[in-house]
């Protein structure tokens, strides 16, 4: 998928469905919760039950977005007796990370303050507008 040719074109049946891949691969990184997992992957392999107690989640939540994750071919799992192992699927996915905070860290705060997909506005408790 090569998405910086920078043609001033329709893009083509095949590039239509390379970008509807690319959406699906970056929907599925959309959740804080999946997002968590991934970069919870990147320091090695673990278990939901592992999961479950760093992040404080029903081990349903934790399961849900793990097969969300296997589903999508960026997660996989080696089964180890009656326990199953998590790992990523591919070690592009790190540099995905890398190269996305990279552009966070040149963007500065201006993604977090995008009208349609920032971060809701932090308000204290008990304090209306």
């Amino acid at each position: 998928m090569a998405m910086n040719e920078g043609a001033a074109r329709p893009p083509t049946v095949s590039e239509a469905a390379d970008l509807d891949a690319a959406v699906a691969l970056f929907h599925s990184l959309s959740d804080g919760t999946r997002l968590t997992i991934v970069r919870r992957l990147t320091l090695g392999e673990t278990r939901v039950a592992d999961l479950v107690d760093e992040l404080g989640m029903a081990q349903s939540t934790v399961s849900a977005h793990i097969a969300c994750l296997r589903g999508c071919g960026l997660v996989e799992g080696r089964p180890q007796g009656r326990q199953v192992f998590y790992s990523l699927a591919r070690p592009e996915l790190m540099d995905l990370l890398a190269s996305a905070e990279s552009l966070l860290a040149a963007t500065g705060s201006k993604v977090a303050l995008c009208p349609n997909y920032g971060a809701e506005p932090r308000r204290e408790p008990g304090v209306t507008r």
